[in-house]
């Protein structure tokens, strides 16, 4: 088992159905990993609208994952808001970006994906 990811909320919504946790998992392979690039783009672009966007999408996911992630998501929904800087949701971004990165590795090995 991973220590950048923790399937226990994946498992209850599952039932103990180990095919339907794997293809949970495939979707948030597919979806997360292009999301957060986007995500990472807009906020290198000076976009806070649309970074807020992709940071908003992804929240279920990365909570459903246990990614532990929600106040870099923060930081970047309150940049959206003009309550805080680019340079502090650029740091958040890369947060973001390293712990799912490092959750997709182990994903696609615990898997074998």
């Amino acid at each position: 088992m991973s220590n950048y990811y923790d399937l226990k909320a994946v498992n209850e919504m599952a039932g103990g159905d180990e095919d339907f946790v794997k293809v949970i998992v495939e979707t948030f392979l597919e979806e997360i990993p292009p999301d957060v690039r986007s995500m990472s783009e807009a906020i290198d672009s000076n976009n806070p609208k649309l970074a807020y966007q992709y940071a908003h999408k992804m929240k279920p996911n990365l909570a459903l994952f246990g990614l532990d992630l929600m106040e870099q998501i923060l930081v970047i929904e309150a940049w959206s808001k003009g309550k805080t800087n680019q340079e502090n949701a650029g740091n958040a971004g890369r947060k973001i970006a390293d712990k799912v990165t490092l959750a997709e590795q182990d994903l696609k090995k615990d898997y074998e994906l």
